[in-house]
């Protein structure tokens, strides 16, 4: 591949959700601020949202790593159960021992989860489950997922719920059948696009943090079209630039130019998606800024 051409020990844009690559913007340092409060005030519901690709699964992974062993972590990364799938996933998550109440259904699993999660309480543990993807789940698993909060002592909740999820869960959750589930939440965040000088920072940052010790990688020209291209959506920023870095490298380049990330976004097809948006934007503004123009010389001639 590149690596060496670049002088990088590893790939600096893989798509994998790798904490050590974690870029800590405004946007995605507050969120995680946010999630670390309110664990450790011990809220019991919170959520996070953003579109397809900010970094929500990220985001959560550097957020249980930040977390202490006064926490007890379990981790569902694809939510799309029924009910009583969902309990048993998490008694799974938190090490424990089902296989007896197979044939005795919801209600015992939930009872057995009552009894854990007192014990860990007992033993100074704050329960925490992170639910990725949570705009899949069914109403119905919501609700199962609002009665779980309910497990309480007089002093604190005995399970915290963290939900992220696309803006479709923003949707689901107004379904007037989970209405008391969304009273419950006492935090949320919205997860923001790269803004264009977020994503010279981001770039800069991940090759540092893959071993890059050179000069500028990246042209002002092929930065200013990368952004203009993903939206600064980080996973679309993500493999452009991986393609742009392996054009550059075709061509012998040790500089990605305007052309190289031309070709990257040629070859992206998400990226086209991306641009007609912000080509539509523009146009929508543009045709605005006529229209306002228009009425004040009418105003003034008037």
């Amino acid at each position: 591949m590149y690596r060496e051409h670049f002088g990088l020990s590893e790939l600096p844009f893989s798509i994998t959700p790798d904490t050590t690559f974690f870029f800590a913007s405004h946007g995605y340092q507050e969120a995680l601020n946010t999630l670390l409060v309110a664990a450790r005030s011990g809220e019991g519901f919170i959520k996070i949202t953003g579109e397809v690709g900010t970094g929500k699964t990220l985001l959560c992974r550097k957020f249980m790593a930040a977390l202490d062993d006064n926490f007890k972590t379990a981790y569902i990364p694809n939510p799309y159960l029924e009910p009583e799938s969902l309990l048993r996933v998490l008694a799974d998550e938190l090490g424990l021992d089902v296989d007896e109440e197979a044939a005795v259904g919801q209600h015992k699993l939930l009872s057995r989860l009552n009894q854990a999660l007192v014990d860990f309480a007992r033993e100074g543990k704050q329960v925490l489950l992170c639910l990725d993807e949570a705009q899949a789940m069914p109403i119905e698993t919501l609700e199962a997922l609002r009665l779980l909060t309910n497990l309480e002592t007089e002093k604190r909740k005995l399970l915290q719920v963290v939900i992220f999820g696309q803006p479709e869960l923003e949707e689901k959750l107004d379904q007037p059948s989970i209405r008391q589930l969304k009273q419950r939440i006492t935090f949320d965040y919205r997860l923001d696009k790269l803004s264009r000088d977020e994503l010279h920072y981001y770039l800069n940052h991940r090759l540092v943090v893959a071993g890059y010790r050179g000069g500028r990688l990246f042209t002002p020209m092929a930065m200013w079209l990368l952004h203009r291209k993903t939206d600064g959506v980080p996973r679309l920023v993500n493999i452009v630039a991986h393609k742009a870095l392996m054009a550059a490298f075709g061509k012998g380049k040790r500089q990605v130019g305007f052309n190289e990330m031309r070709a990257a976004i040629k070859d992206t097809a998400s990226t086209r998606e991306a641009g007609l948006k912000h080509g539509i934007t523009m146009t929508l503004l543009l045709i605005l800024l006529l229209v306002a123009a228009a009425a004040l010389g009418w105003s003034y001639y008037a």
